[in-house]
């Protein structure tokens, strides 16, 4: 029987349900009687020789090449059941060891949460709601220049897996135009999505809601600066589930003093939660939330069933989805 282990942090192994742990363990030996951590590593070097496969998620054990030559010289493969894997793959993929991610799993919830902000933004929603102590007499007003969800153009910007996943979900209303802007994204891919590329600054001069789905990497640190803020319409919504490190925190702000009716949905910022004495606290047109889009509660399952999925495939030597390679890294999250 193949030997595998689990490895990471062990506060986040219950991304895998019991179901799924007793899966694996009919079908695999785990010589190794806990979650393998830098803790214990050592103490279970002997156990670690015959391992093939990994099992892990958020807390993966960041490994030099020299250990993992150490702790794990018969590894093949790596399953990790969450999104990023910039913090630990390179050395392992340099090695010629599978690694897969469950990053389509994470990005169901996101393009989910961003499609309901989507909606509900250009509702007015945010933006007309009752605040807490504003009485009777808050505005009712239905909203001059905002536009509903039909005959309007929505913005999307980095159009890699979660983009695409929004998408796709808003292809779904009528009328609504999908602008992206994605340097990376062939046209022969934007004309079969059905939406048109277009420059940074066009895409925040026409839409009514803006969403930023880039890749976090030093090429998009503070790419969404004044330039991109202060073309925004006076009643545009800008979305962050992304990374806060790409946005320009000064101009953002900047931008919706100048435009009070301006809004911005931020699930991320940088740093994160954003400094004491920051003005994203105090702007009544700053809606902040504690990093929700991503997989929470019983969603994080979805990604451990993908990872399961994945190690199905490739022990059988059938097709995998999710594998990741070297040149992935150079532009994935």
């Amino acid at each position: 029987m193949k030997q595998a282990a689990f490895i990471g942090t062990v506060r986040n192994f219950d991304v895998y349900t019991p179901a799924l742990v007793e899966k694996l363990k009919g079908e695999l030996e785990f010589p190794v009687p806990e979650v393998l951590t830098k803790a214990n590593l050592v103490q279970y070097e002997k156990q670690t020789q015959g391992i093939e496969y990994l099992f892990s998620t958020w807390g993966m054990l960041a490994l030099t090449s020299a250990e993992i030559d150490r702790f794990f010289p018969a590894l093949k493969a790596v399953f990790y059941a969450a999104g990023s894997v910039q913090g630990f793959a390179r050395p392992f993929i340099e090695k010629g060891i599978a690694v897969f991610s469950s990053w389509a799993a994470n990005g169901v919830p996101v393009a989910e949460y961003t499609v309901a902000q989507i909606v509900l933004a250009n509702k007015g929603f945010f933006t007309l709601m009752h605040k807490p102590g504003s009485g009777p007499d808050w505005k009712r007003s239905k909203g001059d220049g905002l536009t509903g969800n039909y005959e309007t153009t929505v913005g999307i910007i980095g159009a890699g897996m979660i983009g695409k996943m929004v998408i796709n979900r808003l292809k779904t209303f009528d009328k609504i135009e999908i602008l992206v802007f994605d340097p990376f994204l062939p046209d022969e891919t934007a004309a079969e999505l059905g939406v048109r590329k277009v420059p940074l600054t066009e895409l925040f001069e026409r839409c009514s809601v803006i969403s930023n789905h880039l890749a976090n990497n030093a090429q998009t640190k503070g790419m969404l600066n004044k330039d991109c803020f202060d073309r925004m319409s006076p009643t545009a919504v800008f979305i962050n589930t992304g990374r806060g490190a790409q946005v320009v925190e000064d101009d953002l702000i900047a931008a919706l003093k100048a435009e009070p009716g301006r809004l911005a949905l931020l699930d991320v910022t940088f740093p994160e939660p954003p400094l004491p004495d920051s003005q994203l606290y105090k702007l009544p047109n700053v809606i902040l939330t504690p990093h929700i889009a991503g997989s929470l509660h019983n969603e994080i399952h979805r990604m451990a069933e993908y990872a399961v999925a994945e190690y199905e495939a490739f022990d059988k030597g059938l097709p995998t989805k999710y594998s990741v390679t070297l040149k992935m890294l150079e532009t994935m999250a």
